[in-house]
Formats: C-alpha cells, structure tokens, sequence
C-alpha cells in the first residue's frame, strides 16, 4: 500500500498475504483525491472512512491533513493492519472502531466533513448504503460524501448526487449536500 500525496506521501507499507480487502488501486485513489482536493482544503476537516480495508483511505486522508479520521473496520486483520500502520506513523489523529460498518452509520451522532465508503461489491445491502448514510446524522450542511463501487450500480437518482467517476474498474459516486452549483 503506497501514501500517495501530503505529510505521509510515498510512504509505503506491506500490505498481509491474508487480507480479504478489494484495496481501492492507486491510480483510482490519486485520481479521485485529486478530484476532492479542488473542492476543498483537507487542512483540518473531520473524515469517515467506512469499511476501510487496507486503511489506504484514511491514511491518504491524514497525510492531507484532516485533523481526525475515524476508520470503521470489522475484520480482524485488515483492522491489525491499519493498527499497525498508525503505529508506524505515530499519528494520534486516526480513531480506529472495530465493527460493522451499517451499524456504526445507524448510531454514529459525530458529524463529518467528508465520509468515503468502499464497501465489498457483493455485500448483500450494498445498494442501501448511500441512502442510509443520506439519512444518517453524521452529516454537515456541506459534507462530501463518496463510495466506491462497481458499475452495476448507478446512484445518479439520490438526493444530493453530485457525480459519477469512473477510472479504470473503479466508479466512484460522490454527493455533495452543499450542492455548489
């Protein structure tokens, strides 16, 4: 896994053989942070990272300078991992939660200014998350919120769709609740 860009940029840690993670690729991930970052400035703003895998997300995240990340992981492993890692860059700023990611948006109160979901492809709720984290109260009058996903899903009809990237197999659907245009 390779830190892309900002504090922590071209940093890289071995990812475990064992891990069940589909981790989002590099170029889709400098692609669509190069995307956020002309929206905002990353100095000091609040992230979720939901079903965050290698952690790759939420370490992008910190090294551009979100003052805290809270990365909600369940399976053993990939949770260690991302342990491990924050361990190595000794940045207090990452708030680990092991668990189910549908459950911590169900009761989560802290709002976010960006929240980022991958979740797995085949999870059978998969079509559900966005709507349940439109509905959630975990969001600000101007969060970003972004997931990843496969191309059999289209989320155009939501409220506060934004846009749709698509890079390589990669397709990212992002909602803006500020709406700038």
């Amino acid at each position: 896994m390779r830190i892309i860009s900002g504090k922590y940029g071209r940093r890289r840690f071995q990812v475990p053989t064992n891990i069940t993670a589909r981790p989002t690729t590099d170029m889709a991930r400098e692609n669509i942070f190069n995307v956020l970052g002309n929206w905002v400035d990353f100095e000091g703003l609040t992230a979720l990272d939901l079903f965050s895998g290698t952690g790759a997300i939420s370490f992008e995240l910190l090294s551009r300078g979100c003052t805290q990340v809270t990365s909600v992981e369940k399976a053993a492993t990939q949770y260690n991992f991302i342990r491990k890692v924050k361990e190595q860059l000794h940045d207090p700023n990452l708030i680990q939660v092991k668990g189910d990611a549908l459950k911590f948006v169900e009761t989560c109160g802290t709002k976010f200014d960006i929240i980022f979901a991958d979740p797995p492809y085949d999870l059978p709720d998969f079509a559900t998350i966005p709507e349940l984290v439109l509905n959630s109260q975990m969001l600000k009058p101007d969060t970003i919120f972004v997931i990843e996903h496969s191309k059999a899903y289209d989320f155009s009809h939501l409220p506060h769709f934004y846009q749709h990237r698509i890079y390589g197999k990669v397709n990212f659907t992002i909602f803006r609740l500020d709406d700038p245009e």
